[in-house]
């Protein structure tokens, strides 16, 4: 049996500062590589930070077609790994809660989170999921966050051929609630694993504001939904497991 080196980086928030997020992951991605990872996930909303009202929103949205984004991309362009990157996407004045996949500068796939919060009215849903396989033996497909608690969500994932679903995820919450969940998530994520028989691997931040905690996690899960790998909750790190693909 054929294995693929996945990586899931558990972060700082990074709220607002761009820069200081694009440096943080040119540094997690070349560790990455230097473990032979062949992706390497992040949180959602990672380069801007979880910014849901709507004028903090596209203040930092990013169109991808523009040369500001071009000039994100290129930093990465001497990446050999796949990266999927949570960030606030802007089109045509509509605004997105997107993770994009990105090989060696590129970007290959776009996810759009279907499955909005009260909380996100500043975001539009996305209606298409697609799945990414380029240069990489394990075909994936994304959910962001919230959308690992509609059943059909995963659903789509599976019936397009993938093996992994890559869950980029933000879990910063008011405290109590932080504590109440933060067993509940992989529990959740484990369901859509016995779902669909697929593997899953999630990236959250950590980390404490304004009376909010992110535990995590972020962690492997196996068709049968059991964490098979998981970072120390509250703790930045970065996970690698080797997942069977193929034959």
């Amino acid at each position: 049996m054929k294995t693929v080196r996945i990586a899931a980086a558990q972060t700082p928030e990074f709220r607002d500062q761009i820069e200081a997020a694009t440096e943080y992951a040119i540094d997690i991605v070349a560790q990455a590589e230097e473990n032979n990872a062949s992706l390497i996930c992040f949180p959602e909303c990672f380069l801007q930070g979880y910014l849901t009202d709507e004028r903090s929103a596209r203040r930092v949205a990013l169109d991808l077609r523009s040369d500001g984004f071009g000039s994100f991309l290129s930093r990465f362009s001497n990446a050999r790994l796949m990266i999927v990157l949570g960030l606030i996407e802007i089109e045509d004045g509509r605004i997105f809660n997107t993770a994009v996949v990105v090989k060696r500068g590129v970007v290959v796939g776009c996810y759009r989170k279907q499955h909005l919060l009260n909380g996100e009215r500043a975001f539009d849903a996305g209606k298409d999921t697609p799945i990414s396989s380029k240069s990489m033996a394990c075909v994936l497909g994304i959910n962001i966050c919230n959308d690992t608690n509609f059943p059909e969500a995963a659903r789509k994932v599976a019936d397009l051929g993938a093996a992994l679903i890559v869950c980029c995820a933000n879990n910063m919450m008011p405290s109590q609630n932080a504590g109440m969940f933060k067993d509940l998530h992989n529990a959740t994520r484990g369901d859509r694993c016995r779902d669909t028989g697929l593997w899953l691997v999630s990236s959250d931040v950590t980390g404490e504001r304004d009376g909010r905690v992110a535990w995590g996690p972020t962690a492997i899960l196996n068709p049968e939904g059991e964490a098979v790998a998981q970072l120390a909750l509250g703790e930045p790190g970065l996970l690698f497991f080797d997942i069977p693909c193929g034959n």
